[in-house]
């Protein structure tokens, strides 16, 4: 990012500060059910298992932390939350794993419709961190999880004062991408296959601690920015 961007972004940043009525930071982690993933197999003539696999979901985990800027009702709030997802394949004689890391930086926009109830939804930029199969040949094949990094999110929050549950759907806004695999027979039951769909999606469940919160400290200076 270079100066003049980076300048922006800040004036920007202070500005929301300053207008804002409220704001809050923390940390926040919980589970997620992870879907996705779709594997069909050449049968090679005959030889081999040339059915179509959906993959299985799974619970995984993330964690993170979010910065919350309020307006009256409406809300801005940006995160950044690493997410562990899982799903698995089964296999004719085994099941394989399909694991993905993510980095996610959701811009979400809120509005409070009743007491401490929030819906919100917005965009998200994704970072593939690591993506891998069970039972590849070569192990370790690279596996292409989106060919887009956007995702929309959407959700619904509770806040309970320094405390906040959050459940929402994180959804990939990639298209398919077909690939070629190479599967150990032996261990799987399958041999050549095609990934026909490597992308997954998300419901996330979460718990958040305000580190700090304005709403709370009732000596705290109003209009310009101060971090």
């Amino acid at each position: 990012m270079n100066k003049t961007l980076y300048l922006l972004v800040l004036s920007l940043f202070c500005f929301s500060v300053s207008q804002a009525q409220e704001f809050s930071f923390g940390i926040k982690g919980g589970a997620n059910y992870v879907m996705g993933g779709q594997i069909t197999g050449n049968t090679s003539n005959g030889l081999y298992f040339g059915g179509t696999v959906e993959a299985e979901p799974q619970i995984g985990f993330h964690g993170g932390a979010f910065f919350e800027v309020r307006f009256n009702k409406f809300l801005i709030r940006p995160e950044f939350v690493f997410s562990k997802m899982e799903t698995e394949f089964p296999f004719p004689t085994a099941p394989s794993t399909y694991a993905v890391d993510k980095i996610s930086v959701p811009i979400l926009i809120g509005y409070n419709v009743w007491g401490p109830i929030d819906l919100y939804a917005g965009p998200a930029y994704q970072n593939i961190l690591d993506a891998s199969l069970e039972g590849t040949e070569p192990p370790n094949q690279v596996i292409v999880v989106q060919n887009t990094p956007l995702a929309a999110q959407v959700g619904v929050k509770a806040d309970l004062g320094r405390f906040e549950i959050d459940l929402r759907y994180d959804r990939t806004l990639s298209t398919k991408e077909p690939m070629d695999l190479d599967l150990v027979n032996s261990d799987y039951g399958i041999n050549r296959a095609t990934f026909d769909d490597t992308r997954l999606n998300q419901i996330l469940l979460s718990l958040s601690f305000k580190i700090f919160d304005s709403s709370a400290d009732p000596g705290r200076r109003k209009g310009g920015c101060y971090f």
